[in-house]
């Protein structure tokens, strides 16, 4: 079976070919490597040169094509590193065998040697250069005009040695470098994933807070539109706050995707206890009545915990809204000296009638679980005591947890992220 012409034109084709770098390297040690050759073969003193009797060999320009393969081929040297070494050594092997001085030729396998040793194993790097070694000192010692055992011959070993030696550097490094990247690729994967996760928290706080609201207030407007409608204005306004309030913080958890990196961006206080007068006030209009009470010595919190305290208790109270049914809530904030105490209980229908909610995702506890962790503190979610339900997370203030607060917080950048953005959005 004959194998057309262009059969061998694609297969051609085919062939990858080397880079600009590798073959202007090739092409320089080329030209380097064949006038070295030519000088070794054409003495300006040809009697110092050789001795013990052995001839000046004739080197003919065509053999020195020889030498210009086995350096030609090098610019393949990274694409096909194994054939490259083959085609170098049999080209350096053709050249030495009619006994022409190989000194400088030497060297090209070598370069393909030092190639090949980055790219496989120590072991099998190994095993190519003394397989190398061994077949270029038996050409050399065949028909050596320098004697079986001198020129070029006692520096093969060394060539290889310092090629493999240098290929396997080579290698490590860029194995090093190569981890170092995946390393910094995966944690700013893991970063991205916490800020994703830090948003949907976020968006599931204010939303489900905002939506509750707006459920409850829009069933009780429907039942009171046409019997007491002054009743029902009631639920319109409270309607209207709540939207209002949603879209404002809703706002300015967009605005951390638009300007995060703006220092410049002017700012007012992020959400935190602060707010809690308000929230309990919008809650109330909501149909929940809620009693808050703070005890203690306030002070300025971290950033972090204020957040995460803040959120909490609004998370609580949204599901106060939505499963509780007809029941009141408590909002307890205690300042002790060394920790923070946020508990939030009602008086509703308590776990089970909530697991069995159907509406429930289960995203607004693991939210608060989350945040709980986030700051440094811990958290309780459960039945109350004496009935209801019950959240209680506590946060330490003492100093070295502060200073773990502010570490996270800097390394992560979200809290300074979320309140300059948020602050930004309020102006």
């Amino acid at each position: 079976m004959t194998r057309r012409p262009g059969c061998a034109y694609a297969a051609i084709m085919r062939i990858e070919r080397p880079s600009v770098r590798d073959a202007a390297t090739a092409a320089a040690l080329t030209v380097v490597m064949v006038v070295a050759a030519y000088g070794e073969a054409h003495p300006q003193d040809p009697t110092r040169y050789f001795t013990g009797g052995h001839h000046l060999p004739h080197t003919p320009l065509a053999a020195l094509l020889l030498v210009a393969v086995a350096g030609a081929v090098l610019a393949w040297r990274r694409c096909y590193p194994r054939v490259v070494l083959c085609v170098s050594t049999l080209a350096v092997v053709a050249y030495t065998l009619p006994g022409y001085v190989n000194g400088a030729a030497l060297l090209l396998p070598a370069v393909a040697m030092g190639t090949l040793a980055t790219k496989l194993p120590i072991r099998r790097s190994a095993l190519w250069a003394v397989a190398v070694t061994v077949v270029l000192m038996g050409a050399t010692a065949v028909n050596n005009p320098l004697g079986a055992t001198s020129g070029g011959f006692v520096l093969i070993p060394a060539n290889f040695a310092v090629a493999l030696f240098a290929g396997i550097a080579i290698g490590n490094r860029r194995a090093y470098v190569e981890s170092m990247r995946d390393r910094a690729e995966r944690e700013a994967r893991r970063r991205i994933d916490e800020e994703r996760l830090r948003i949907a928290r976020e968006l599931h706080d204010v939303v489900a807070h905002t939506m509750a609201t707006i459920n409850v207030q829009a069933s009780a407007a429907a039942q009171l539109l046409t019997k007491r409608p002054e009743e029902a204005a009631e639920s319109l306004a409270a309607i209207k706050a709540a939207s209002k309030e949603g879209l404002r913080e809703l706002r300015a958890i967009l605005n951390v995707l638009r300007h995060a990196d703006d220092p410049d961006d002017p700012t007012e206080p992020a959400p935190g206890l602060a707010r809690l007068d308000a929230l309990a006030e919008g809650v109330r209009q909501a149909g929940l009545p809620v009693a808050v009470s703070v005890t203690g010595d306030a002070r300025p919190l971290p950033a972090v915990i204020d957040l995460a305290a803040f959120r909490i208790v609004q998370e609580a109270l949204t599901n106060s809204i939505r499963h509780a049914g007809p029941a009141t809530a408590t909002v307890a904030i205690r300042y002790q000296e060394a920790a923070l105490l946020v508990e939030i209980t009602d008086t509703g229908r308590g776990a089970t009638a909530r697991s069995e909610d159907k509406g429930g995702s289960g995203h607004g506890l693991r939210g608060m679980r989350e945040r709980a962790t986030a700051a440094g503190g811990t958290i309780e979610i459960g039945p109350g005591p004496s009935g209801g339900f019950r959240v209680a997370a506590r946060f330490p203030l003492d100093g070295a947890a502060q200073e773990a607060t502010a570490r996270e917080a800097t390394g992560r950048g979200a809290t300074e992220r979320e309140s300059d953005s948020e602050r930004g959005a309020l102006r």
